[in-house]
């Protein structure tokens, strides 16, 4: 039983973690599609 539980906690980090780098992989690229181009 502590395994599964074990299982479903890190499935669920794994999860979480992906979930929050695809987020701020968005962020990242609303970023640099909002600001003005660096021209010097």
């Amino acid at each position: 039983m502590k395994k599964l539980l074990l299982l479903v906690g890190a499935a669920g980090a794994l999860v979480a973690f992906r979930k929050r780098k695809a987020a701020q992989s968005e962020a990242d690229l609303w970023h640099e599609a909002t600001t003005a181009p660096d021209l010097r």
